[in-house]
């Protein structure tokens, strides 16, 4: 593994003004690495700045204290290494999925035969072979989804932040949507960011379970994961994994003070 981690966050902490001139201390004191090829879950309650984090560590929210590093490099100017899926699959309904795939790269003036054969080969992976020339709205919801993923991987990041990419889906669904990530993630081979409410999907995915505290938020707990992978349906009822869940849950909810 590299020395150098694909993510440093150090000290983090964003406030915002509200209207009357109160400061709202989203976040504070966050600090932590993520290494190469990683897959780091997050999970916290409603309202403890999980999305405010992603945000601050893709580049769309400034930090107002601390500082994130992308390779020990300042975020400004890594940002060409980072993808980001969103709670929705935000696709354009006027584009077929080949296109929406390639969407990333048409806005960097990188589209050429290259990409589209890369974006055709995503689809594939992520058991949507066949489908390129189909809209969103022919799809169901757990496809839709998988495009966005593949949209965001077409570019080769380094860095994938997702933002509770499954919560609208199905329980059906988003237990399928769990084995396609893992599978196109250890192909891959990128740093992962995972924001979700589902303790037991934060388990199941990732090497590591940050648990963010609320008011504000901040880190009350890092817990490595020490399941083999790849991860299979049975590992979801061992001992290992429900001890793992339980402890996590023990964390959710604390508000003491980071200091």
């Amino acid at each position: 593994m590299s020395n150098t981690s694909a993510i440093s966050v150090r000290n983090v902490g964003v406030k915002f003004q509200s209207r009357d001139g109160l400061e709202n201390q989203v976040l504070q004191g966050v600090d932590f690495d993520v290494q190469p090829g990683e897959f780091v879950s997050i999970v916290g309650q409603s309202g403890s700045g999980k999305t405010t984090l992603l945000k601050t560590i893709s580049g769309l929210q400034e930090a107002t204290e601390g500082e994130v590093l992308i390779k020990d490099k300042p975020i400004a100017s890594q940002l060409e290494g980072i993808a980001m899926v969103f709670q929705g699959p935000v696709l354009l309904p006027w584009r077929n999925n080949l296109n929406n795939v390639l969407l990333p790269l048409e806005f960097r003036h990188k589209r050429d035969k290259a990409s589209e054969q890369r974006a055709i080969e995503l689809l594939e992976m992520a058991g949507l072979a066949g489908q390129e020339s189909r809209y969103s709205y022919e799809l169901s919801g757990g496809m839709q989804q998988r495009v966005a993923i593949c949209r965001a991987l077409v570019s080769n990041p380094e860095l994938l932040l997702m933002d509770e990419p499954f919560g609208a889906l199905d329980a059906m669904t988003r237990d399928t949507m769990n084995f396609e990530l893992q599978k196109i993630w250890m192909r891959e081979k990128c740093s992962v960011l995972f924001v979700t409410h589902s303790i037991s999907e934060a388990v199941w995915l990732g090497d590591r379970v940050i648990i963010v505290g609320d008011r504000p938020g901040h880190i009350v707990a890092d817990i490595k994961i020490d399941i083999p992978r790849p991860r299979a349906k049975s590992h979801r009822y061992s001992d290992e994994f429900s001890n793992y869940v339980t402890e996590i849950e023990s964390y959710i909810g604390v508000t003491a003070s980071i200091s």
